[in-house]
C-alpha cells in the first residue's frame, strides 16, 4: 500500500509541477500577449489570480508575479480605459502570493521593487459622503500611487490612493500607508509613519523634530519585524 502511496504521490507532485509550468504567463504564451507589454523574462506564476485590464498593465523585463497575486486595470472586464497605461510594474521586480494591484488611473511601481506576500495596493478608495448612500453604491475617488525603485513592501502592507513612496524605502510589515515619503524612508504602523530616514553624515537614524517620540511604538513593531 505505501508503494501505491508513494507512486500516486509522485505522479501528483509530477503533474502539478507540469500544471504550474504549462499554466505560466509569459511573453510567448498566448495569454501574454493581451498586455500592454510584459516584459523578457517576465513571468506571472501559476495559479493565476484574478487578472483583467491586460491592455492597460505594463510588466518590465524579469519581472516575477508570484501565485494568486490579482492585477486588474479598471472596474471589470470589456471596458475602454482610454490611451494610456493604468498599471506599470518595472524591471526586476517580485510580488509576493496572494497580492492585489487594482487598478483605476494610476499605479506606478518602479524597477527592483520587492513586496512579500498579501501585499494590497490600490488607486480607489470607497466614500461616504451621503449617509444615506450604501457605501458601496457611491462612485468612488481615484488618486494616484507611485512606489519608487528599490523599494521593499512587507507582508500584509496595505499602501491606498494617494501614497507617494522615495526609492529605496522600506515598509514595514501589516503597515497602513497614505502620503507621501521621501526617498530613503523606513515607514510602520496604523496609519503609517516615517521611522527611519537616510541622511549621508549620519547614516540611517530616527526622524528629527516633534513626531520622533509618537513614533515609539512604530520604532518597537519595526525591530520585531526584521
Amino acid at each position: 500500500m505505501s508503494i501505491v502511496k508513494r507512486a500516486v504521490g509522485h505522479l501528483l507532485h509530477r503533474g502539478w509541477a507540469y500544471a504550474k509550468a504549462a499554466g505560466a504567463v509569459s511573453p510567448l504564451s498566448p495569454a501574454g500577449y493581451r498586455f500592454r507589454r510584459l516584459g523578457d523574462g517576465a513571468c506571472i506564476s501559476f495559479p493565476l489570480g484574478a487578472i483583467f485590464g491586460e491592455a492597460w498593465i505594463e510588466i518590465g523585463d524579469h519581472t516575477l508575479v508570484g501565485e494568486r497575486v490579482s492585477i486588474s486595470a479598471g472596474m471589470g472586464p470589456g471596458v475602454d480605459l482610454g490611451p494610456d497605461s493604468i498599471v506599470r510594474i518595472g524591471r526586476g521586480c517580485s510580488i509576493g502570493r496572494g497580492s492585489h494591484i487594482v487598478g483605476h488611473q494610476s499605479i506606478d511601481i518602479g524597477d527592483d521593487v520587492f513586496t512579500g506576500p498579501y501585499v494590497y495596493i490600490t488607486d480607489q478608495n470607497h466614500v461616504y459622503d451621503d449617509p444615506e448612500t450604501p457605501i458601496g453604491r457611491q462612485w468612488p475617488r481615484n488618486n494616484p500611487v507611485s512606489i519608487g525603485s528599490g523599494s521593499w513592501l512587507g507582508a500584509g502592507a496595505i499602501i491606498l490612493p494617494g501614497t507617494r513612496l522615495g526609492r529605496q524605502s522600506v515598509v514595514a510589515g501589516g503597515a497602513v500607508v497614505r502620503g507621501e515619503f521621501p526617498d530613503h524612508s523606513v515607514v510602520a504602523g496604523v496609519p503609517a509613519k516615517l521611522v527611519r530616514t537616510y541622511t549621508p553624515d549620519e547614516g540611517w537614524h530616527a526622524p528629527r523634530g516633534p513626531e520622533a517620540a509618537q513614533d515609539e511604538p512604530s520604532m518597537r513593531l519595526l525591530a520585531s519585524n526584521e
